[in-house]
């Protein structure tokens, strides 16, 4: 019989000493909103909540009408629950002061919004810290997405290995389906905004690039990272977001989309790295800050920063 995640949580806390009464209630009320979330994704389109929010978030980016009511159901669980210090996301310019003490959390409450009014794959990305999300991603204390697709999948990491839970719509929980998740070591897929090829500032990646080509592989790119991201865990292959011409410093935000996907891809055996540096060594310096992405299997993340050094 599949294990329900709250069962699953108190289950390893025996054998994970930094997993707490408190980080448990946190998870299990993330896991709760994104079930409300799923259910207003399920019926966008009979409750009005398509389209534009006619206005634009702190990113200079247009808010979508789901992207602002999954904010709020996540904004007030975490408040209500009373197990949040911090509370960050990519919606609000500010982080919210709780308390002192406790577990921070900072969200994307709806990757790829703008695939919303097409019914493509969308999804909640999250990163826990404790005290303070200021911290570099290797301090990440859980971090997690779930994809709102064909079913709904919470795919969480608390630092010792990658599982996955499926919603069950009959009985309203997150059921463990995936009990260990771990990356192939090589893969046949790749991922990148491929129009904006002109736009990319490191001749080497048009020329690794140019090289997956010669060895058959295909090109798929959903444009929504949660999605593509998935798809990388599970299959292999490699994820780039990189820096361009008009995003100097990459187009992703390191706090709450680039630090707890390049977590959940370490903890599953691939690599994440800005072209520099691992993410997860990366130290915060703003709330909002952006870094290049490339994640995915060791093998193509590795052969991609060769090439980028050799510019």
């Amino acid at each position: 019989m599949a294990v329900p995640l709250s069962v699953y949580l108190f289950q390893k806390k025996e054998e994970m000493e930094w997993l707490d009464d408190e980080l448990i209630l946190l998870l299990n009320e993330i896991a709760t909103a994104t079930k409300e979330i799923a259910g207003k994704v399920r019926k966008a389109g009979l409750l009005g909540v398509l389209g534009s929010a006619g206005k634009v978030n702190v990113q200079g980016e247009e808010v979508q009408k789901l992207d602002e009511l999954a904010n709020e159901i996540l904004i007030e669980s975490l408040k209500n629950c009373g197990k949040a210090c911090q509370i960050t996301s990519e919606e609000v310019e500010d982080c919210l002061i709780v308390s002192e003490k406790g577990y921070a959390v900072a969200f994307d409450p709806l990757d790829g919004s703008s695939n919303i009014d097409v019914n493509v794959s969308i999804g909640t990305i999250f990163s826990i810290q404790k005290d303070s999300i200021m911290k570099p991603g290797r301090e990440q204390v859980a971090a997690g997405y779930v994809i709102y697709g064909p079913s709904t999948m919470l795919v969480m990491s608390l630092g010792r290995g990658v599982v996955a839970f499926t919603l069950d719509p009959e009985s309203g929980n997150y059921l463990l389906s995936h009990p260990e998740v771990k990356m192939p070591e090589k893969g046949k897929i790749y991922s990148i905004n491929e129009a904006n090829r002109n736009k990319w500032t490191n001749e080497g990646l048009r020329r690794f690039v140019d090289s997956l080509k010669e060895e058959k592989y295909t090109l798929r790119y959903v444009g929504s990272m949660v999605a593509d991201v998935h798809r990388t865990l599970f299959k292999g292959g490699i994820f780039i977001y990189p820096a361009d011409k008009k995003n100097t410093s990459g187009k992703l935000r390191l706090l709450y989309e680039a630090n707890p996907m390049a977590f959940l891809i370490e903890q599953a055996g691939g690599m994440a790295s800005t072209g520099e540096k691992p993410i997860l060594e990366v130290v915060p310096k703003e709330l909002h800050q952006r870094v290049p992405v490339i994640l995915g299997s060791k093998w193509e993340v590795e052969k991609c920063l060769e090439f980028i050094g050799q510019e």
